[in-house]
């Protein structure tokens, strides 16, 4: 699973189970007759009574154990806000231009001109392009659509010598690791007459 779609399904998730409590504690809060095994019996009922509430506090384990529960679930938090939030794309390349100095590639440019030559190949139908990596190594992640007719192990022969070298040498890098994926275009059944 992709971690897009990760994603949307772990928030779907969160936010369906929010809305479930939520409502049903806004239900209980108005009024609403509730099932005798629902935490909340009524308006003035309170999430966790006094002896709910003090129940452990004498157990040297207790304190410990929530706050490592409370500690766990906030890293989770954060390191799925950081993966979130984590870019995707490559902004920049950092070009080494040979007299001591550097320029900076925009790794779109870089991108659409990859997509561009590999889209004038042969039975290319389709091509998609994303950099990502270092901006002084980066690697690429391509997808090219091919025709049904195209041979792939052709297609993607021509695309490493030709597309993908030109990248490479163009924007002076000394390797550009490429992650290729090849998939066909769905044509439609052609008639016999």
């Amino acid at each position: 699973m992709r971690t897009g779609r990760l994603n949307r399904v772990l928030l779907a998730l969160a936010g369906l189970l929010l809305l479930v409590l939520g409502g049903a504690v806004l239900a209980a809060g108005l009024g609403a007759p509730m099932p005798t095994w629902w935490l909340h019996s009524g308006p003035h009922d309170v999430l966790l009574s006094r002896a709910e509430r003090t129940r452990w506090r004498h157990a040297d384990w207790w304190w410990p154990a929530v706050l490592a529960g409370l500690a766990v679930i906030v890293l989770l938090a954060l390191w799925w806000l950081t993966a979130v939030l984590r870019r995707r794309r490559l902004s920049e390349i950092l070009i080494d231009t040979g007299d001591g100095d550097f320029a900076l590639l925009r790794g779109r440019a870089l991108e659409l001109a990859l997509a561009q030559e590999a889209g004038r190949q042969e039975g290319v139908a389709h091509t998609e392009v994303l950099l990502r990596g270092r901006r002084t190594a980066p690697t690429a992640r391509i997808l090219l659509r091919l025709e049904p007719h195209v041979d792939p192990a052709t297609a993607l022969d021509t695309f490493t010598a030709e597309a993908l070298t030109h990248a490479r040498e163009s924007a002076r890098l000394a390797t550009l690791p490429a992650e290729v994926c090849l998939r066909a275009v769905k044509h439609h059944a052609e008639r016999v007459t």
